[in-house]
Parts: C-alpha cells; structure tokens; sequence
C-alpha cells in the first residue's frame, strides 16, 4: 500500500497539468450567423424636392420709443400687448427741471429786449445829434453797432426759449402712428438718459415673413425669387400654402448661426404679429436620381452611407452617399450609387462590414399553402 499516496499525487499532478493547458487554450469564435434582411434593387427616377424653413411674422417697422431728454420715468400708460393711437400718451418723466429752465429762457428773452428796446433808443437820439453836429460819424457807428448786438441777442434769447419749451414738451413720450405695443423696456421710477429706450410699437401696416436660411441654399432661394409659386408660406395649424414675394435678403450672414436673414411680404394674408409659420422653397424636378427608404440610411464615421449586397458573396459593405434633399418618406441620393446595384433597406442598424446574409423571404401563409381546390364537375 505505500505506492498508493504516490499514484494519488500522480493523478492530482495530472489533473493541474490538464486544467491549466484548458485555460490557456482559446476557443475558436463561433461563425456569425446569417442575417436575413430587405433588399431593393435601384433604379433612376425623377424627383422633386422641397426645403422647409421656420418663420414668423413681424411687423415691417417696428419702432423703439424713448424719451429726448434725461430724467425719473413718473408714469407709463401701456402696457404688452396695448393698441395705441397716434399721439397718444405713452410715458411721462419728471419735468420739474425742465419747465424751470424753460421759464429762465423765457426770462432771458424778456432782458434781451429790453437791452434791445434801450439801445434802439439810444441809437435815436444819437441820430440827431449828430444831424446837429454834436457827435461824429464814428460814435453813431458804434450806437449803432451796439443796437445790431442787442437785438441779435434778443433773436438768441427768443431761440434758446423755443429749444427750453420743447425740451419740456418732450417730458411726454407720445405715439408717432398707431399701432401695437410689443415690449417695455422701463418702469416707473427708473432714471432715464436720452434715448433710452422705453417702449416698442409695431405700426399698424405691411407684414413681413421673416425666416433664416443656411449659407449653402442662400443661392437656392434667391434664385427661387424669380420664379412665380416657387416660394410658399404655410400658416400655424393650416395646411394651406401661400406664394411668396422676397422683399430683403440680408448682405452678410449672422456671426453665430452663420444664416442669412431673409424677409417677404406677406401681402394681405390675414396674420397675426408673432404667429409662427412655415415658408416651403420647391425646387425643380430632378431627373436621373436615385431614391432610397428612409430606413436605408445611416450615419457611420461621420458620414452617410447605406449597406449594398454583394450577390456573389452574398456579403454587405459600407458605401458613403450624397443626400441630395427629401421627398416624403424617401431620401434623394445625390452621389455614391448607381442603378442596379441592390441595397439593404431594413435591419441596416445590426450588420458589419463583409458580413453574410440571406434575402429575406417573407413567410407563407396558411392560404397560399393550400392547394387549389378542384373544380366543380358538372
């Protein structure tokens, strides 16, 4: 018996050796299996597509009230939303100091005519006496030198008092034409500097339809402009579409959404300031494109691409693709396919470059199983 605690760790020695050489060992990866996916064969067809920008209704001028002069906002009259009239009031700002310095300029004026008065006097009397020898010719120049001084000062005053007594009217911030209130810049109590402005008011007049388009499709619409029922618009809620009439197309693009700025009339559509709608931009039939489900499309690296068959192989591989525009449900493929070639346009999401699959075939159904009935003999 005292070989067997040598056979036992024999046999334990070969368990550990076996075990290890086991774990070390990798096991072949199992074949990835076959996918069955959707194909569709391509073929060139003509499309027409369409770009849809967000847009809102603004007034064609819209005026930012504010006061001439400085001074404490006291009262404000309106309020968001207000319709106001021509002339209306629609602020006041304290205008103590300023009624004070109309009443200097009044008193200003009052002195310089009465230094006028005097000096036209005076210039009287040394009309005479120099008739009479008293006084010389020069001395008469300087009266009446002195009566031109006095009476341009008079001119002087009487101007300053007509700047004091519109300064105080400006004290009331007044509607220029009627129209409606779209903000409040100030409240009451604040202390105003000249031109600050207080309120906003659109006139009551044209709308225009103000949307942004990107830098690429600029050329697009201004090209659209030319043609009659190219450019639409498309109220909120409504399905109807109106034409359009480009009246200003920004110079420049915005430094930070990199769009340009583009406004159209919109004529005597009934709209409302601030109502949301759509302009829609119809582009010209394209003939010789190639469209594809929007389910064909994905995004891989950055870039669009969709997964084309190869029949032989009967494997799968990215090719990168031109979107071109939209036409419903289908996207309008402008480069990087050809008719002929077979795409894959369902399950796209779950396969691998050189990956295998099988058509798909959709199931029989109990109906196309059976056999056809035999006919009736007569």
């Amino acid at each position: 018996m005292p070989h067997l605690p040598r056979l036992a760790s024999s046999l334990l020695l070969a368990a550990l050796l076996s075990a290890l050489v086991s774990g070390c060992s990798k096991q072949a990866p199992a074949p990835e299996a076959e996918r069955a996916v959707r194909t569709l064969v391509l073929s060139a067809s003509s499309a027409s597509s369409s770009h849809e920008y967000a847009a809102e209704v603004k007034p064609r001028i819209e005026s930012r009230l504010s006061f001439r002069v400085s001074g404490k906002l006291l009262s404000r009259a309106v309020n968001l939303g207000d319709t106001v009239k021509a002339g209306q009031v629609l602020a006041r700002i304290d205008a103590q100091d300023l009624k004070l310095a109309e009443a200097a300029a009044s008193a200003a004026v009052m002195a310089a005519r009465t230094n006028r008065d005097q000096a036209g006097a005076d210039y009287k009397r040394f009309v005479d006496l120099q008739r009479q020898g008293f006084i010389s010719a020069a001395e008469l120049e300087r009266r009446d030198s002195a009566f031109k001084a006095a009476q341009a000062q008079l001119e002087q005053a009487r101007a300053q008092a007509d700047v004091q007594g519109n300064q105080a009217a400006y004290a009331q911030l007044v509607a220029d034409g009627p129209g409606v209130v779209t903000g409040i810049d100030a409240e009451p109590g604040q202390v105003l500097a000249a031109g600050t402005p207080v309120v906003r008011v659109a006139l009551d007049g044209p709308r225009d339809i103000v949307f942004s388009v990107p830098e690429d499709q600029i050329s697009r619409v201004k090209a659209a402009a030319s043609q009659p029922g190219a450019l639409k618009v498309r109220l909120w809620a409504s399905d109807k579409t109106y034409p359009l009439t480009l009246r200003e197309v920004a110079a420049a693009a915005d430094p930070v959404t990199r769009t340009f700025l583009i406004k159209a009339d919109a004529g005597k559509l009934d709209v409302k300031l601030g109502q949301s709608a759509t302009v829609v931009l119809d582009l010209p039939q394209q003939p010789g494109v190639i469209k594809l489900p929007l389910a064909a499309v994905l995004q891989q690296g950055g870039k669009t691409s969709v997964w084309v068959l190869d029949g032989p192989s009967m494997t799968v591989k990215p090719v990168a693709v031109q979107v071109a525009g939209a036409e419903g449900n289908e996207v309008v493929v402008g480069g990087g396919l050809a008719p002929g070639q077979e795409v894959v346009v369902a399950g796209v999401h779950v396969l691998n470059p050189g990956q295998k699959v099988k058509r798909y075939v959709p199931p029989r159904t109990p109906a196309d199983a059976a056999p056809p009935a035999p006919a009736a003999s007569r």
